[in-house]
């Protein structure tokens, strides 16, 4: 069932009460507790309707035994249903509506009127007030829940059916951390009135004493832009100083959107409650640090590295943000082709050598190393990691974290590791001569070695290498292969729509060797993908695999153009023509990809 809205009737409010009305007459009536008839009945039409077998209701019967989750939670956690599906077979056995919030936004006043804190632990939205009844999206509708909603609203609920996906999506969309930034921003004002500030040490004084205690604006301030980032999947906040103003911007799926505009006087108060978040030296502005700080946001553990440094307006300040609590991505999920992932799966398993990941910052080799070490991780290995930081904790793995304070930095961790009696060995960047120097030596006397390196693509990597200092005929005899990769960001699902791409766009497609279409696809944007068109982003990957005639051209410093020709000859699929394979099926778009990956 739809709760459909067009732009025009969302404006108005008649136009959105009439389409309430109306739905009011469409929903079913709600479950009674005489009428849930218990989970095993939901297993029985999930079977009649093809959507699982019985063997696997049967594996999930067993399992809800020993966990006491709910039978339709673990045929998804199974991969026996989707979301959707799952979704779909609730409001079959409850007799209750379906509704698509892909192409239904939550009014404003039914969000007032559900706390926030019960959304959120019992997956529900409101999405429609109809006549003093609240319309409430649910994953998992009850009798108990229908009751609890009821007593939470304050007036009468009625329950419709929604993944449990969107719904969470659809929360995060709706209650937003920022509404009342502006009244923290005239509480911060109102009482740093009069104070003058007259030196840095001043500015640090003032700045530790509008942070003094937690209920302070410039503290819930910063705490909420966090919790903000998280619910928006940014990876990273960007706060900078500016002649008349403070611009925080979040970077989601790769790309930098605009968030807020603060006064200009906040911002050496915002920095410095930042620093004593991450343990940093408030008093200096002009030296760049950086700093690790640890929270929890809607029940999910965040680490936080904070980096600042000086510029013409104040300081700058960026904060990468790690989700800990995202689960861990393995191969088969990263979108490598079919070929490239059983190439690299087997490249991986190889007794000794280097397998390197290449690409710039943010382009997934962290995420692709941890995969791979997902699949390697076995009891008769003895995996060991130099990272900076551990991003991903693996229970079995030994992981030793940097710390050039006290000495420990890639260099000298990589040393104690060959002491250690490894079988595998993954260095988190390859960043200087001595640690490249050291993982050569290692892959060379019969360790395997994973480990990423900042390069624009898999041939440049090598050469990267060789600057370095790494003899030529090292190089050659210890790289395995090497993965080039970028990120580019999916076609939002949701509002994707036929569209007509520009003159320039389609002679980048041609050029690229793309095959003729006739209807191309872009996301419209809606509130799913926060109006970008885009959500979640796939992998773009080229494997370059060092075959003897690879090997020679690398002893005898052979250009990268040479390089790259010999590997291309040789089977090699560049970032670009796997990039191109993705506008074909529609996954991304063109723009997309001119944004994300440079043309050769």
């Amino acid at each position: 069932m739809a709760l459909r809205r067009t732009k025009d009737d969302a404006r108005g409010r008649h136009a959105a009460t009439a389409t309430a009305v109306q739905l009011a007459d469409e929903i079913p009536a709600q479950p009674t507790a005489e009428e849930e008839g218990g989970w095993t009945r939901l297993g029985e039409i999930a079977v009649q309707r093809s959507r699982v077998t019985q063997k696997q209701v049967a594996e999930a019967l067993l399992q809800q035994s020993a966990s006491g989750k709910q039978l339709g939670r673990l045929l998804v956690e199974l991969g026996a249903l989707t979301d959707r599906e799952l979704a779909l077979s609730l409001a079959e056995q409850m007799n209750l509506a379906l509704v698509d919030l892909a192409q239904e936004q939550p009014d404003a006043d039914a969000i007032a009127r559900l706390p926030e804190t019960i959304a959120r632990s019992e997956t529900v939205v409101p999405m429609l007030l109809v006549e003093g009844t609240l319309v409430v999206a649910v994953a998992e509708p009850s009798a108990k829940l229908l009751h609890q909603l009821t007593a939470a609203a304050g007036l009468p609920v009625t329950m419709v059916v929604a993944p449990s996906g969107d719904i969470k999506r659809a929360i995060d969309a709706s209650y937003r951390a920022l509404t009342d930034i502006d009244a923290h921003v005239a509480a911060f004002q109102q009482a740093e009135a009069g104070r003058t500030k007259t030196s840095a040490k001043a500015e640090a004084a003032a700045g530790l004493a509008a942070t003094a205690t937690e209920d302070a604006p410039v503290v819930q301030l910063v705490n909420k832009v966090l919790v903000q980032a998280l619910r928006d999947r940014a990876s990273d906040v960007h706060i900078e100083p500016q002649d008349d103003r403070i611009r925080v911007r979040f970077r989601i799926d790769g790309a930098l959107h605009d968030v807020l505009a603060l006064p200009a006087d906040i911002g050496p108060a915002l920095v410095s409650r930042i620093k004593i978040m991450a343990g940093m030296n408030i008093v200096e502005r002009r030296r760049p640090q950086d700093g690790q700080l640890a929270m929890t946001v809607d029940g999910r553990d965040v680490d936080v590295r904070v980096a600042t440094v000086g510029v013409h307006w104040g300081e700058k300040v960026v904060m990468r943000v790690l989700d800990k609590s995202r689960s861990l991505k393995r191969l088969d999920d990263l979108g490598m082709p079919q070929d490239t992932h059983a190439a690299f799966s087997k490249l991986i398993r190889a007794p000794f050598g280097m397998v390197l990941c290449a690409g710039p910052t943010g382009s997934g080799k962290t995420t692709t190393l941890y995969a791979s070490l997902s699949e390697l991780n076995e009891s008769q290995r003895n995996i060991m990691t130099i990272e900076d930081p551990v991003e991903y904790v693996f229970p079995s793995i030994n992981q030793i974290q940097t710390n050039e304070q006290a000495g420990l930095t890639f260099s000298t961790g990589l040393k104690s590791i060959l002491r250690q009696d490894p079988d595998i060995i993954l260095v988190g960047e390859s960043r200087d001569v001595d640690t490249a120097r050291i993982a050569v030596q290692s892959a060379l006397t019969g360790h395997l070695v994973l480990s990423s390196l900042h390069a624009t693509d898999a041939v440049a990597a090598l050469h990267r290498f060789l600057d370095m200092g790494i003899e030529s005929f090292l190089v050659a005899s210890s790289v395995l292969a090497v993965v080039g990769q970028r990120l580019v960001r999916r076609t939002c699902q949701s509002c994707k729509a036929p569209y007509k791409p520009t003159d320039e766009e389609l002679a980048f497609y041609e050029e690229g060797g793309g095959k003729p279409k006739r209807t191309w696809f872009a996301g419209e944007g809606c509130h799913l993908c926060a109006d970008t068109g885009y959500q979640d982003r796939i992998g773009v990957y080229e494997l370059l695999r060092i075959t003897p005639e690879i090997k020679r051209l690398v002893v005898g410093w052979a250009t990268q153009d040479e390089l790259r020709r010999m590997a291309v000859s040789q089977g090699m699929r560049t970032l670009q023509d796997e990039s191109i394979r993705l506008v074909e099926n529609n996954i991304t778009t063109i723009s997309e990809v001119v944004r994300a990956i440079y043309a050769y």
